[in-house]
């Protein structure tokens, strides 16, 4: 089946993991994977969901955020206890969850929020309205490699999507790690493509 077949507007929905001030923006706790997101992911994204409002793909952006207070939130990883000593904290309402500007959120996106976990898919109604729409297949982009999306990806094969990687519109750290990861995890579970080619199939 073609790309464009695949990603076809009326069955696709792009999803956005963790493209936020606090993650991959001016207020990142993380700087290394921010300064990996600055040159390619975000201005990528960018153009892959100005294509998607467009054509009429659903655009959602899957945020992190906690309560300032901590509470309800997972402590049963390094990654989730080392997250409070951070300099800037995912707290609810403030900057550090808001999309990045590069992005921006129109009125028709969709915007969910998660207090836990890894993946969007957990805790969230992400599943519920994606098979009330008819979504079959999803463009997957965001941070991290390392983490997210690997976790979204795999829990959306799952659930029985097919998911679709524009390449240049993710990123993690370091890039040898990721470019393994591409080829020895996501390669074999998911469709590698480019942001060009999925602009191309939106819009052509």
């Amino acid at each position: 089946m073609e790309l464009h077949q695949v990603i076809a507007p009326e069955t696709t929905a792009l999803v956005l993991q963790e493209c936020q001030n606090g993650v991959i923006g001016e207020l990142s706790a993380l700087p290394a994977l921010a300064e990996a997101a600055k040159e390619g992911l975000i201005p990528n994204v960018a153009a892959l969901a100005a294509a998607a409002r467009d054509a009429g793909v659903r655009v959602i952006h899957c945020t992190a955020q906690h309560r300032a207070d901590g509470w309800g939130g997972n402590r049963n990883a390094r990654l989730f206890r080392a997250m409070p000593k951070m300099p800037v904290q995912l707290h609810v309402g403030t900057p550090a969850v808001e999309v990045v500007p590069e992005i921006g959120v129109a009125d028709a996106d969709v915007v969910l929020p998660r207090h836990h976990g890894l993946s969007p898919f957990e805790g969230t109604e992400l599943d519920s309205l994606l098979r009330n729409e008819g979504i079959r297949t999803i463009v997957a982009v965001g941070v991290s490699v390392n983490v997210a999306i690997i976790n979204l990806t795999f829990d959306a094969v799952n659930a029985g999507y097919t998911v679709v990687i524009p390449r240049d519109a993710v990123a993690g750290t370091p890039p040898e790690y990721v470019d393994a990861v591409f080829e020895h995890t996501l390669g074999i579970v998911a469709t590698i493509t480019s942001t060009d080619d999925v602009v191309s199939s939106w819009t052509g």
